[in-house]
């Protein structure tokens, strides 16, 4: 047997591709190439009610978003039936399987019936133990263990042994899952030593929580790789943000390429504890990466969310190449597109009524749309530089309590008055790019609202 770590994902393809899951596939392969080891992938296709093509397909699809490539074909269980079952031979000739009739409830129609199942005979004495590279030294009293189900009353295989033999079949020489399968480890250490096969290092990986330390899921928002990927959200800040989802490479870096996540893992800085799944930290790792696309790569992602959504491919007062960099440097995820720039390609903007409420109805606020409007029509130089010079000084002048009026007051209703948003662009960069006409216009319609 050669030296060289393989380590595997083994989903169960029962749905859609959960991010606990896709976590453990990225633990994996960092790890892999760290070590110059082999990531294998094998489907874990039991559940023949479940585990349709398009389920393993979203699986499938998934890895490839994610850049998770394998070494080797991908392995399917349920091909492997035949090897299970003659382990099991082997367990029961040595003793450590035996074969017992049980009753269970059909879920169908509720009736008990009984048939001969094959349980894995546990010790009865002393401790069973591990060494985890992620929680430490792991033991576990074998009376405070049972035996259970290796084969169902169907003659089909239970995950454990399927789970066991086709690792050893496999050569897998690390075994890097969520800490939810700490149990079953307990279980798997005996069966691996009853087949007479070495047992694998462990690596339990920290659950990963909400922010009130509940398992994380659909409640909570995303929850599977395909939602992140149908949300916008580009492949490197999904997996960057992964990595770190339960490992730190020991400095503060956050955004880290590839290969620097590459060179760094390793299961000495994992942590034990929970790792919880901060939305805004994710929001801001992937306009990090936005901003830091080639800017022709993202025009053509806004030209085609353009066309998409039926709007212009040029927006009103300037070309498309001059709206690229603000608004490129300001979305955070691609399906913010066109949304957050709408109000470039149509006359007729759709303003947030919330916004219109806080802004546009605060005491004072139509007056100064009005002057503002007057005062832009008639200045000799419309620019962002220029604009910006009125606003400030309007801004210094005291109001009737002998404070100054202050930014606040003029910025936010101004770009609510012209873009109909809360957000976006630097307002004075915005101001020009929609040129003074229709800067004049808005403010002027906006004051009316």
């Amino acid at each position: 047997m050669s030296d060289q770590i393989r380590v595997r994902f083994a989903p169960s393809p029962t749905g859609s591709v959960h991010i606990g899951n896709i976590r453990a596939a990225v633990f994996n392969w960092l790890f892999a190439r760290h070590e110059g080891g082999k990531f294998l992938l094998r489907i874990e296709d039991t559940d023949l009610a479940r585990s349709t093509k398009e389920a393993v397909d979203k699986v499938l699809d998934a890895m490839a978003w994610l850049g998770l490539d394998y070494d080797e074909p991908v392995v399917y269980q349920t091909h492997n039936a035949a090897d299970h079952l003659a382990a099991v031979e082997r367990l029961l000739s040595t003793g450590h399987a035996y074969k017992a009739v049980k009753e269970s409830v059909d879920p169908a129609t509720g009736e008990r019936k009984s048939g001969e199942v094959v349980l894995f005979r546990m010790p009865r004495e002393g401790r069973i133990e591990y060494d985890d590279l992620v929680k430490g030294h792991m033991r576990k009293k074998a009376e405070d263990t049972q035996d259970f189900v290796i084969v169902r009353s169907d003659g089909s295989p239970v995950f454990h042994v399927a789970n066991v033999v086709d690792d050893i079949k496999q050569g897998v020489t690390h075994i890097v899952r969520g800490d939810d399968h700490v149990e079953n480890t307990f279980k798997h250490v005996k069966i691996f030593e009853a087949l007479g096969a070495p047992v694998p290092k462990y690596a339990h990986l920290p659950m990963i929580v909400n922010a009130q330390g509940k398992p994380y899921s659909k409640r909570d928002g995303a929850a599977f790789v395909g939602d992140f990927k149908e949300r916008g959200f580009l492949p490197e800040a999904l997996f960057n943000f992964l990595a770190l989802l339960g490992w730190a490479p020991g400095d503060d870096r956050e955004i880290m390429t590839r290969k620097e996540l590459v060179e760094a893992f390793s299961f000495e800085r994992c942590k034990s504890s929970p790792a919880r799944f901060d939305l805004k930290k994710l929001l801001w790792m992937n306009g990090e990466y936005i901003a830091a696309q080639p800017p022709d790569v993202f025009k053509a992602e806004l030209s085609a969310r353009l066309a998409a959504a039926g709007l212009p491919s040029a927006p009103l007062g300037c070309g498309l190449d001059e709206l690229v960099p603000p608004v490129q440097i300001r979305t955070k995820t691609l399906s913010d597109l066109p949304g957050n720039c709408e109000y470039f390609f149509r006359e007729d903007i759709a303003y947030d009524p919330a916004a219109v409420e806080k802004r546009l109805h605060a005491p004072g606020a139509k007056e100064r749309l009005l002057a503002f409007a007057d005062a832009f029509a008639a200045m000799p130089d419309f620019s962002a530089e220029t604009t910006e010079a009125l606003v400030r000084a309007e801004a210094e002048k005291p109001t009737p309590d002998g404070k100054p009026v202050g930014m606040g007051a003029l910025v936010h209703p101004i770009r609510v008055a012209v873009s109909g948003r809360t957000e976006g662009p630097g307002l004075f960069e915005m101001l020009a790019l929609l040129g003074r006409d229709r800067v004049v216009r808005r403010l002027r319609a906006a004051a009316s609202l």
